[in-house]
C-alpha cells in the first residue's frame, strides 16, 4: 500500500485523545501569546492593550478552540492508524507544524511585509502545538 495513502477510518481515532490534544494546543496558545510572547506579538501586529480589550473575548476563545479541534482532528486522521508509533506521531506533528503551517504563515507574511519576529512567534506556536498534539495522539491510542 502507498504509505501516503491511508483510507479514512474514523473508528481508529481516539476522540478523547483528540480533545485532550486540542486542549493542550489551546493551552499552549494561551501561555505563548500571554506570558511568553504576548508583548512582542502585540507589537508585531500593531495592537495595543486597549485594542485587545475591544475584542469579543468569548467569541475569540470559542472560535480558537473550534479551529484547534479541527486542526488536531485532521492530524489524527493522518496519524490515527494503529501502525503509527508514538515517535512517528510526534514527527508527523512536528512536520505538519513546521513544513505546512509555519511555512504557509511565512509565505503569507513575506507578502504582507511582516517581520521575521512575527513569523517566528506565530510559526513557533504552530510547530510547538502540532508537535505536542502529535505526542498526545501518539501515546494515547
Amino acid at each position: 500500500m502507498d504509505p501516503f495513502y491511508q483510507p479514512i477510518d474514523l473508528s481508529a481515532i481516539n476522540w478523547l485523545a483528540v480533545v485532550a490534544a486540542a486542549l493542550a494546543f489551546y493551552a499552549i496558545g494561551a501561555v505563548w501569546y500571554t506570558f511568553l510572547f504576548g508583548k512582542a506579538w502585540m507589537k508585531e501586529v500593531n495592537m495595543t492593550p486597549e485594542d485587545a480589550k475591544k475584542a469579543n473575548l468569548t467569541r475569540v476563545m470559542l472560535l480558537t478552540l473550534l479551529f484547534t479541534l479541527v486542526m488536531v482532528a485532521t492530524l489524527a486522521l493522518r496519524i490515527g492508524s494503529p501502525e503509527a508509533g508514538p515517535l512517528e506521531c510526534v514527527l508527523y506533528g512536528f512536520l505538519t507544524g513546521f513544513g505546512w503551517v509555519a511555512m504557509g504563515l511565512a509565505l503569507n507574511a513575506v507578502y504582507e511585509m511582516r517581520s521575521w519576529r512575527y513569523i517566528l512567534i506565530n510559526g513557533g506556536y504552530m510547530v510547538t502545538g502540532f508537535t505536542v498534539a502529535g505526542l498526545i495522539l501518539g501515546y494515547w491510542k
